[in-house]
């Protein structure tokens, strides 16, 4: 093998790359959040099913279908060029928060739907019957026992979500791999660039994994941990 391995190129852009990692971080804590809030609010909507379908829940049932069935790229794409057909032009940071947003709800919306079903109607019906609200039974009661029960699932998104935010190079969003890709096509150091993001994508995942665990440890500890 003829190939000179010369690291100084990437060493020189190593603040650069940790910076775009933040950026890699930002969309996916952002997707992730909007993910949870959307994923619950499609997950109850699907789970409210009395005889016939509603619209809501059809809205609901569509929107996990095609999110779980369809590729990432696909749905990045369709944000990022299937909306100029109507005139909505989003940037590419918006591109890829639409897109990990929109797939992170779909499948945390069944992740959630599992969590709701596997706690027993007698508890919400004891904490109606102290007279508490649906909504206070729902904060205090249900929904901190579905977040126990789909913790592992929900870090599972959030490392998904990070790694998956690498098809924002194809979008123009200059992320991590899309950063690296940048300085390897001027230096021709592709070998040694994307070595070093992948060294740096795994730091991130142990990270995301080690904070997961000490926060569900926090958050669960009462409960045994996760």
């Amino acid at each position: 093998m003829d190939y000179n391995f010369h690291w100084q190129p990437v060493i020189g852009r190593l603040p650069d790359l940790l910076l775009a990692s933040l950026d890699t971080l930002q969309v996916a804590a952002l997707s992730i959040v909007l993910g949870i809030v959307i994923g619950l609010l499609l997950a109850i909507l699907r789970m409210n099913a009395r005889g016939r379908w509603t619209p809501l829940q059809w809205f609901a049932v569509a929107w996990i279908e095609i999110a779980r069935n369809t590729p990432v790229l696909f749905q990045l794409f369709f944000f990022g060029f299937g909306l100029g057909a109507w005139g909505w032009h989003l940037s590419p940071f918006m591109i890829v928060l639409a897109g990990l947003s929109f797939n992170c709800a779909g499948y945390l919306a069944e992740n959630f739907r599992g969590g709701f079903q596997s706690i027993p109607d007698t508890q919400y019906r004891a904490a109606r019957s102290v007279g508490m609200s649906a909504g206070q039974t729902y904060y205090h009661i249900i929904i901190p026992q579905v977040l126990r029960k789909v913790w592992h699932p929900l870090t599972n998104q959030i490392v998904w979500a990070v790694l998956m935010s690498s098809l924002g190079m194809l979008v123009g969003y200059q992320e991590l791999t899309g950063s690296a890709q940048y300085f390897a096509s001027r230096t021709y150091r592709i070998f040694e660039y994307f070595a070093v993001v992948a060294l740096i994508y795994y730091a991130l995942v142990k990270l995301i994994l080690m904070a997961s665990r000490m926060l569900g440890w926090r958050l669960f500890r009462s409960e045994g941990g996760v």
